[in-house]
């Protein structure tokens, strides 16, 4: 089969572009999952889409591949191109232009026999010229009917199919903001794409366009979301590589302001148990029957994420609830500690002691997920008690070990 550099399978081509961005330091021999040939068909089709990203590394193990994008500096996401990029039949494209040569103003309304005809006298003037039959057009016609670019009326027994009217397009700099920072932000760098170039006006200090590789993904969730079905989800354990496939109501999507990493919340378990999943652990959705007890099953999410510090719904500990609470002592010139725990204690609350103390508290059903965050105010924290004795002593602990490492003494007193 000759090598094409257009996308047939995003999925295939998502795995590579995760692996040569965020693990590029493999070789050749390395990518033991798929075969040589096509380790070396998917990295030629990368290089042809992120001209100018692709870096090399001469290593004793051979020569490292991996993808270098400095987000800084670019002001759009390259991933995007990958979307650009996919294959198509000779008779996709050229029913597609035909279609819309015939139906080339939203007043002109043709039936499915008038649209096939009209193709028919186009076609004709090639010595050997393509036959589209009826149901191929009729086919066509509905999937651009259900994409919202054509538009079908019936009018007694006959349906007609006409042009919509064209969409006003929002701004550039509109565009520019939302194709960089929202969910699914590739349409709006499709939009962009049918715009004048001009120079743009936001640069983004935390610029995580790894998430532009699962939107396909996410597309799907949030049809799953907007008609409210169950979904069948297949996901991958990325240590070992099993895969799993369960069904699911997907109810919520959540991104963290601190990763970019994005997460589904679902019922799941017969629905009788509300998790979080990691979308670039998502290998594929397929939609099912509408869920009737939908809305009840939101209200559940909305009730819980009082007590939901990030996305874990469950302690390892199996206790339904764990209380945390620290108490931090700040200097006469720094409010702004007392005012960054107020800003950032999300589902917690905070209680002014004194002129220079506070005390934070909040039950949580995961109160690991609060440690990374507990420990910027390390230097400050005069008092801390987990609920879990575990929990607080393996958090001493790492105390404890710091102090040594650094040489400071009292360690154990934190």
């Amino acid at each position: 089969m000759a090598y094409s550099e257009l996308i047939k399978n995003f999925s295939r081509i998502r795995d590579y572009m995760r692996e040569f961005y965020l693990y590029g330091f493999k070789s050749r021999g390395e990518y033991t999952q798929k075969s040589a040939r096509s380790y070396d068909n998917e990295r030629r089709r990368i290089e042809s889409i992120l001209d100018g990203y692709m870096r090399f590394r001469q290593t004793p193990e051979g020569r490292n591949v991996f993808l270098s994008i400095d987000s800084r500096k670019v002001p759009h996401n390259p991933l995007y191109k990958a979307w650009k990029a996919g294959s198509f039949t000779d008779g996709d494209i050229t029913l597609h232009f035909l279609l819309f040569d015939i139906l080339y103003a939203p007043e002109v309304a043709l039936t499915l026999q008038e649209i096939t005809e009209a193709v028919d006298r186009k076609l004709a003037v090639f010595e050997e010229p393509r036959v589209f039959d009826e149901s191929t057009v009729r086919k066509k016609l509905k999937e651009y009917a259900a994409e919202g670019l054509l538009i079908m009326e019936k009018k007694g027994k006959s349906v007609r199919y006409r042009r919509s009217e064209a969409a006003q397009l929002p701004g550039r700099d509109v565009l520019d903001f939302f194709s960089e920072t929202a969910p699914c932000g590739v349409i709006g760098s499709f939009l962009l794409d049918k715009m004048e170039a001009h120079p743009g006006h936001f640069a983004f200090k935390h610029h995580y366009i790894t998430s532009s590789m699962d939107s396909e993904i996410l597309c799907a969730l949030f049809l799953g979301i907007r008609e409210k079905r169950e979904v069948t989800l297949e996901t991958i354990h990325r240590p070992d590589g099993q895969t799993h496939v369960l069904k699911a109501v997907p109810l919520q999507i959540m991104v963290s302001v601190q990763s970019g990493r994005q997460y589904l919340m679902a019922a799941a378990d017969h629905r009788q148990r509300i998790r979080s999943f990691r979308l670039d652990n998502i290998l594929s959705v397929s939609p099912g029957e509408v869920c009737g007890e939908y809305d009840t099953l939101r209200g559940n999410l909305e009730r819980m994420r009082q007590h939901i510090w990030g996305v874990s719904t469950h302690s390892f500990s199996g206790a339904r609830m764990e209380h945390v609470d620290f108490t931090v002592h700040f200097g006469p010139d720094e409010e702004h500690i007392f005012r960054r725990l107020e800003r950032e204690k999300r589902c917690g609350t905070v209680e002014r002691i004194s002129e220079d103390t506070a005390r934070f508290s909040a039950d949580v059903y995961d109160a690991s997920e609060m440690i990374p965050w507990i420990r910027t105010f390390i230097c400050r924290l005069t008092e801390l008690h987990f609920s879990d004795p575990q929990l607080q002593e393996h958090f001493l602990h790492d105390l404890q070990e710091m102090a040594e490492m650094y040489g400071v003494e009292g360690g154990e007193d934190a």
